[in-house]
């Protein structure tokens, strides 16, 4: 089975190249915004014989702060982008083996998008899913 940690951290140092987005390769106690959280969703260990390949799902969320909402939805527009320089797409995938520790990496899609409240206090999020394939 993959290095769970591995592949975590290979998540985040690829998110991290979007200029000012704060990153958590694990669920932190605080949000501070924009801020994206990996987060392990599923894992589908029979993907080939004698568990040859794994697939991993993770669900990577977005968040952005709410105090005005134009322009909070317009900061996450910018990340649910199909390119650009805070596309999470290009940034998740300009390393698709995760530095070596993984086999390929695919962004499935965007399965939420709209309002979250973290502690009392509102913000706009957007949830990703995606597979990560590794031995």
């Amino acid at each position: 089975m993959a290095d769970l940690k591995a592949l975590r951290d290979g998540l985040a140092t690829s998110l991290k190249t979007i200029p000012g987005l704060r990153v958590s390769a694990t669920i932190p106690d605080q949000i501070n915004p924009p801020q994206a959280v990996v987060q392990l969703d599923k894992i589908d260990y029979q993907r080939s014989f004698h568990r040859g390949l794994t697939e991993y799902t993770f669900k990577i969320t977005v968040i952005v702060s709410r105090q005005s909402e134009r322009n909070a939805q317009a900061n996450l527009d910018a990340y649910v982008a199909s390119d650009g320089k805070y596309s999470v797409l290009d940034a998740l995938e300009s390393d698709r083996t995760l530095g070596g520790a993984a086999f390929d990496l695919t962004m499935i899609g965007m399965d939420s998008y709209g309002s979250v409240s973290i502690g009392e206090v509102n913000y706009l999020s957007a949830d990703f899913s995606v597979r990560v394939l590794a031995s």
